[in-house]
């Protein structure tokens, strides 16, 4: 399987932010930039190979990348004028032989699982999808009369969350117009052959068109750090203890570790986890709590998508890693 971002846009809705620096560039915290974290997400998936679907300031990214970045290899196909989504994946699909593709927008931030994704894909085509969150408050009524409000709910449809995986059967319907936007031209011939399914989660996702959304992902990535299986948040650190969110996505866990000093708590949000320990395993399930002393190795794995919350003492880089599959 070959991975490939869309990231040729001019992003002229984020001016003057684009004007030197080609969207997907752009940091969503220091040193840490869209597309780096678009790359890592598809190399701890087991992508291995990523092609680079350029245009504006395409130097910048090739400057950034090179060709092997994080272990991953990194190719480029370069547009010389805007010709549309269609005509980039026609360009990979023409260049770049693999049995399928997993294709995405370079201007999306999202914390989806890509390995589980990949798993899933059974049919020609497979969308991932995520629910719509209303961008206003809303009125609800009753007869004449306003009876509440809900602020930002979430809504009864899906959103398009801009990640693809194609399989090359498909390259025919594609290639039945030269430019365009993929989603009007290719995606509803699919769609209306039983082609396509769908993948759904909702995690944190955000499309960055504007400086709003991106004041919005930088807001998330104040306090947040991405993991090979998921993230974690610093939501309070004193003196005397620490309280962090982690996020393990279904399928995946940390590093077997442990911890010289920090004394933990670890309390099932949602979701649910084994605890490996060198002389047991610990089932958690919603709302279970387990302590951890110091120096125990241990790994979390999810059972499926799990939010820890972890109540220790504050020692904030405190791990040492015995174990980790994901070569770090």
């Amino acid at each position: 399987m070959i991975g490939a971002i869309l990231c040729g846009g001019y992003g002229k809705r984020l001016k003057p932010l684009t004007n030197d620096i080609p969207k997907p560039l752009l940091e969503i915290k220091k040193d840490y930039t869209i597309l780096d974290k678009q790359i890592l997400q598809f190399k701890y998936a087991g992508v291995k190979k990523v092609v680079l679907l350029c245009g504006h300031l395409h130097e910048k990214i090739k400057e950034r990348f090179g060709n092997n970045w994080q272990g991953v290899e990194i190719e480029y196909l370069v547009e010389d004028k805007p010709r549309g989504t269609l005509y980039a994946i026609n360009n990979l699909f023409e260049n770049f032989e693999a049995d399928n593709y997993i294709i995405r927008n370079g201007d999306v931030v999202c914390d989806a699982n890509i390995k589980e994704m990949i798993s899933e894909h059974k049919n020609k085509m497979l969308m991932y999808i995520t629910s719509l969150i209303s961008p206003f408050g809303i009125a609800e009524i009753s007869g004449n009369k306003i009876i509440g409000f809900k602020e930002k709910p979430v809504l009864d449809h899906y959103l398009n969350a801009g990640i693809y995986i194609i399989s090359k059967d498909l390259k025919p319907v594609f290639f039945k117009h030269n430019e365009g936007a993929v989603e009007e031209l290719a995606f509803p011939k699919i769609v209306k052959s039983g082609l396509m399914n769908h993948y759904k989660e909702d995690v944190f996702w955000q499309s960055v068109d504007s400086i709003k959304d991106l004041e919005r992902v930088k807001k998330e990535y104040s306090n947040k750090q991405d993991k090979p299986w998921g993230y974690e948040k610093l939501i309070i650190h004193t003196d005397k203890y620490m309280t962090k969110e982690l996020y393990l996505m279904k399928n995946e866990g940390t590093s077997h570790h442990k911890h010289p000093r920090k004394d933990e708590t670890m309390h099932v949000f949602s979701g649910e986890v084994l605890i490996k320990f060198d002389n047991k395993e610990v089932s958690l399930k919603k709302n279970d709590t387990i302590r951890i002393e110091p120096e125990t190795p241990h790994t979390i794995l999810a059972v499926e998508n799990t939010i820890l919350q972890e109540y220790s003492t504050p020692h904030i880089d405190d791990s040492v890693r015995i174990r980790d599959k994901y070569e770090r």
